[in-house]
């Protein structure tokens, strides 16, 4: 049986990432932008610098 976390991943088709606005190069490092983690549908819980969730998985609302 599955977990409940793997469960909830949303399976997506793959689709070409954009830089600039799914993600871009710092210090020869590659950050995804919170545009690419909220349309991933899920939060991985590694702290990403732009991670548009909150402490509960749940996205965080824009004002």
């Amino acid at each position: 049986m599955e977990g409940k976390a793997v469960a909830e991943k949303k399976e997506k088709t793959p689709t070409r990432l954009v830089e600039d606005v799914d993600f871009y190069f710092e210090n020869g490092l590659m950050v995804l932008t919170a545009h690419f983690l909220l349309n991933r549908g899920y939060c991985c819980s590694n702290g990403c610098r732009h991670c548009p969730y909150d402490d509960e998985g749940r996205p965080i609302q824009s004002k």
